[in-house]
């Protein structure tokens, strides 16, 4: 897999792969049940659970039903959508360790749940690495830097050298950790003063951006765009190194004299520890097909993502990679834990 972010000169997705030894699981971490196997032949032979992790109509939400919708074409097997938003996906990821790890209930992770949260607090409920078998990719994707329509910034260099003159004066706000990276690599790599501002809700930092409250936002397409062609936001920049399919005028962070600028966001499915190796295979089997047909290009490209299927041991690889860039970032931004 290739994305990442350069951080001071040092490209993020060339880190030395390896082992990554996590801390020992505390006493929080959720109790798995019992583990009964799941003959791979008979595999699914009733209906499977996705759990998304986070509110309804966010981008996980709308990529459970698009999956949820071929599995059953594929199957023949319903397939449940269940959403168990909040606290940074902590809620969803403890439900699904608690249910049998047989194949029926699988989960959405992304790049929060599966590799920001190991850096960002102090103790985790869970084990991203240990507790969760890698399935398959899903999408990949940048975020866009909007601003308020009636903005004196015009582009990045704009706001860039305005920071520069009044330190600590502009904001940025975000809600999940590919909003909070876009403007933590920005600040990393021209070394302005910009004030994080923390929300529970994407969705909130975007309302106070076009209310005044906060200067900017770095938000996934599907959040942002309708209100930037609606005329509600001014976007300056996206954080992807080409131009996003479908907003092609929207020039890339990088290409504005941002040298190396990139960060990214994505989505994975996993299953809980203990799932068959054969059922895993089923799964991959099942799932990958699907995220490789036109209409998986159409459905997630109109909103400027991409799908990246591939084997378990690819994205168990990327996984790894995606730990050590949030492990280097909370580092060098000196981001304190929660």
């Amino acid at each position: 897999m290739r994305v990442f972010t350069t951080m001071r000169g040092v490209v993020w997705g060339k880190v030395l792969l390896g082992a990554l030894a996590l801390a020992g699981m505390s006493p929080g971490h959720a109790q798995a049940p019992a583990r009964t196997a799941t003959p791979v032949a008979d595999y699914p032979n009733r209906p499977i659970t996705i759990v998304v992790p986070f509110a309804a109509g966010t981008t996980t939400d709308q990529t459970g039903r698009f999956l949820a919708k071929h599995i059953t074409d594929a199957t023949r097997q319903p397939v449940i959508v269940q959403n168990l938003p909040g606290a940074e996906g902590f809620i969803g990821l403890q439900h699904v360790l608690r249910q049998p790890a047989d194949g029926y209930t699988i989960v959405i992770g992304s790049n929060t749940t599966h590799a920001a949260n190991v850096s960002l607090f102090k103790k985790l409920p869970y084990d991203p690495v240990r507790d969760f078998v890698p399935v398959t990719g899903i999408i990949i994707g940048g975020v866009t830097l909007v601003v308020r329509p009636d903005s004196p910034y015009n582009n990045v260099q704009d706001l860039v050298a305005d920071a520069r003159k009044q330190p600590g004066k502009l904001s940025f706000g975000w809600g999940n950790s590919s909003s909070r990276s876009g403007g933590e690599v920005l600040k990393e790599l021209t070394g302005i003063n910009i004030l994080s501002v923390p929300y529970k809700a994407l969705t909130t930092a975007i309302t106070d951006v076009i209310g005044g409250q906060i200067t900017m936002v770095f938000g996934d397409a599907p959040a942002v765009m309708p209100l930037v062609r609606a005329g509600k936001l001014k976007a300056l920049g996206v954080s992807t190194t080409s131009r996003m399919p479908g907003y092609e005028d929207i020039p890339t962070i990088a290409e504005q004299g941002i040298k190396g600028y990139q960060a990214s966001g994505w989505l994975a499915v996993f299953a809980p520890k203990g799932t068959p190796a054969d059922v895993v295979a089923k799964l991959n089997a099942i799932i990958v097909p699907i995220m490789r047909t036109p209409e998986a290009a159409t459905f997630f490209g109109q909103n400027a993502w991409k799908p990246f299927p591939g084997t378990p041991q690819e994205l168990a690889q990327f996984q790894q990679r995606e730990i050590q860039r949030w492990a280097e970032l909370v580092k060098s931004a000196g981001i304190e834990q929660q």
